[in-house]
């Protein structure tokens, strides 16, 4: 019986030890970093949430863009998410979403949009080389369906 236990013991020891060294080798962001990718916005869709026919409080919006290089020339990823109709008279929604750049991985941001404004988002996470990444990122319009997403980023 004991040797049963000192056996399963080693056996688990082993996985944990495995997999503590698989997650410790995976890329993460080591120094402060600029990201700036544009998302082209083809697929919002507002869900009218009360049924009014109006931009009302708690409308909802849904995506999932493509998302290109700094110069808008190359698809480098894509991004899906949600954003919550605030007060549509102040021109504000609450949103969060994922942008996912192909082989590095995704960033995680949370915060306001505005309809008629630039803002800042909270980056609340990431995977792959952003998977210990904090910061903020700034939102702004390139025109009515190009954003620009700039990414500042910190281990």
């Amino acid at each position: 019986m004991r040797r049963t236990i000192l056996i399963g013991s080693v056996a688990s020891l082993a996985i944990v030890s495995i997999a503590f060294v698989a997650v410790a080798r995976q890329p993460q962001l080591a120094s402060r970093a600029r990201l700036v990718v544009v998302e082209r916005a083809n697929t919002d869709t507002v869900i009218d949430t009360d049924q009014s026919g109006d931009d009302s409080t708690g409308d909802l919006l849904t995506f999932h863009n493509p998302v290109f290089d700094r110069s808008n020339d190359t698809r480098v990823g894509n991004d899906q998410g949600e954003c919550v109709r605030i007060d549509p008279a102040r021109g504000t929604w609450e949103c969060r979403w994922i942008t996912r750049i192909a082989g590095q991985g995704s960033i995680t941001v949370e915060g306001p949009f505005y309809d008629t404004r630039d803002s800042v988002m909270a980056v609340t996470g990431g995977t792959g080389a952003f998977s210990n990444a904090r910061g903020q990122m700034l939102l702004h319009a390139r025109s009515a369906t190009v954003f620009e997403f700039a990414f500042s980023l910190q281990p």
